[in-house]
This record gives structure tokens, C-alpha cells and sequence, in this order.
């Protein structure tokens, strides 16, 4: 009994005196952390979605806090009044960022790319892109299982049962590129917003020379090079048999839409410029019309 009871006293008393060199210890290599950074991250949306290349918010926060210059700091979600609030509150300058709104670049609707081959496996764009090229002939297009519709916290994208195509709600999407990084095809990228979200793009992602991608789909860029000549402002560039169009010089004037033989460029909220009318063709001199009759 002796025993037992010298033995409970003992362990009684190691752990008190390991609690206090643990207090003592965790005094002396305490690290103060600045108050602001409490602050900072109730101003930011709490998301936590990574889009700014921070695991969290805390982890931004912090840096905007100990960052003297947080022009490279951004958060999609919050936007520019979030950061300009945040930069107020530090007497730091805000960073500035044209809103981006996430872009499906894929015309390749269930019509325009038939099937070839069914797909058993696992739903998952990332399994089946590992496994073999697709249910078409086309190695670039959208395979529509929706690992993007699974990484994007918003609701912002949906796959449509009719194209079996993913589909970006802008008004719903922050640009937090998740859905940009879940994409192994990389249809996906992140493009300027434009008000009343108008756009104009290339809806292809194809590198295959034109006989092969119209034979998988038809509604992919063949490279012809028609719309680069059409666009007045030099906005679209022709690179492995695939046109671009740059949002940052696009004017949305709409000349390369008519011009696209495919319908491979994609004009969203936004009317086409009629076609004009073909030229008559010119008669020919009376001279030559009656010796011709002759």
C-alpha cells in the first residue's frame, strides 16, 4: 500500500515540475504574433479556397500583414474592395487586378464530337485522362465528369446533360483558379471579365493540324488563320495550327466571328455582326457581250 501510494506522489510530483519547465520553456520562445493578422483575416471572405496560393486565409492575412509591398497579394473571392479595405486598414497601397472570370475552352458538344468508345471507369476527368484518350478522337476536349464542378466551392460550374460540356456561371465564379488546377486537359483557364460578361474566345484547346480535328470534331480551330486576319487590333495569334485570341488587346468588335469557317470562336451575351453582302460580280463590256453573241 506504501508502495502504491509513494509511487502516485512521485508521478504527482514529475508532472508538476514538467509543467512548470513547459511554462517557463514556452515563455521564454514565445513568438508574438502581430494583432493585425486577427483583424486582416475577418476582413478577408474566409473561403479558404487557395486561389490567392495560400493554403487559407490566415496564411494571407499574414502575409499582407508582414509583406511591406502586397502588390503581388491578391484575393479573388473578396475582389478589389476586400483588398483596397485591407490596404486602408494596414496604410499600405492595394493591389490592383482586373477581375478574371473562369473560361471553358471547349466547343466540342455531344453533336459536334461524336462518340467512338464508352468510358467504364471511375467518373473522374483526372482517371479517365490517365487511362486512354477519351470516348472521341479528340486528345484535347472537355471529358465532362465534372472535377472541376467538384473542386469549385462557389457553384459557379455545372456540366450540361445536353453538350455534356462544363459550364461557368460568371456571376457565381471568383476566379479562384481551382477549377483551372482539377482541369488534367487544361480546357479551362482563367480570362478577362468583361462587363455584362461578354466574351469572345477560341473554344478549342487542339494542336492537330485541321484534317484531323475536323474528322473529331466540328467545332474545333483548324488554324486557317481567317480571324487573324480579320481582327483589326492584332489580338489573335495562330500557334500549332490553334488560334488565341488575347483578352488584353480583344476589343470585342466581333470581325473574327463571321470569319471562323468552324464556329470554333465562341461570342457570349453579344449579338454577331451581320454578314455583309457579297459583292456583285461586274458585267462584262458591251464589246465583249456582242462578240460573244457573234
Amino acid at each position: 500500500m506504501n508502495t502504491l501510494i509513494f509511487t502516485i506522489l512521485t508521478l504527482c510530483v514529475i508532472g508538476v515540475v514538467a509543467a512548470v519547465i513547459l511554462y517557463f520553456v514556452s515563455q521564454k520562445f514565445k513568438v508574438e504574433e502581430d494583432p493585425r493578422i486577427d483583424d486582416v483575416e475577418k476582413m478577408l471572405p474566409g473561403a479558404n479556397c487557395g486561389g490567392c496560393g495560400f493554403p487559407g486565409c490566415r496564411g494571407l492575412a499574414t502575409a499582407l500583414v508582414e509583406q511591406e509591398d502586397i502588390s503581388s497579394l491578391y484575393c479573388s473571392v473578396g475582389g478589389g474592395d476586400c483588398m483596397k479595405a485591407i490596404a486602408d486598414y494596414l496604410g499600405k497601397a492595394a493591389p490592383v487586378k482586373e477581375p478574371q472570370v473562369a473560361t471553358v475552352r471547349c466547343g466540342g458538344t455531344c453533336e459536334k464530337r461524336p462518340r467512338t468508345s464508352t468510358y467504364a471507369g471511375t467518373r473522374s476527368c483526372a482517371i479517365a485522362a490517365g487511362v486512354y484518350v477519351g470516348e472521341t478522337n479528340c486528345a484535347y476536349g472537355c471529358l465532362g465528369y465534372g472535377d472541376c464542378v467538384v473542386a469549385c466551392a462557389f457553384g459557379a460550374i455545372s456540366i450540361n446533360p445536353e453538350t455534356g460540356l462544363a459550364e461557368v456561371d460568371a456571376d457565381k465564379c471568383t476566379a479562384c483558379g481551382a477549377c483551372v488546377s482539377a482541369c488534367p486537359k487544361g480546357v479551362i483557364e482563367l480570362r478577362k471579365k468583361w462587363p455584362k460578361n461578354r466574351a469572345i474566345y477560341v473554344a478549342c484547346r487542339s494542336k492537330n493540324r485541321g484534317s484531323v480535328v475536323m474528322k473529331a470534331c466540328k467545332a474545333g480551330c483548324i488554324g486557317c488563320g481567317k480571324c487573324a486576319k480579320a481582327c483589326p487590333f492584332d489580338a489573335i495569334t495562330i500557334d500549332n495550327f490553334l488560334a488565341y485570341i488575347d483578352p488584353d488587346k480583344c476589343k470585342l468588335c466581333r470581325k473574327c466571328v463571321n470569319e471562323c469557317p468552324t464556329g470554333a470562336i465562341n461570342i457570349k451575351n453579344m449579338e454577331r455582326l451581320p454578314k455583309e453582302p457579297a459583292a456583285p460580280k461586274a458585267e462584262a463590256p458591251a464589246a465583249v457581250k456582242s462578240e460573244t453573241a457573234k
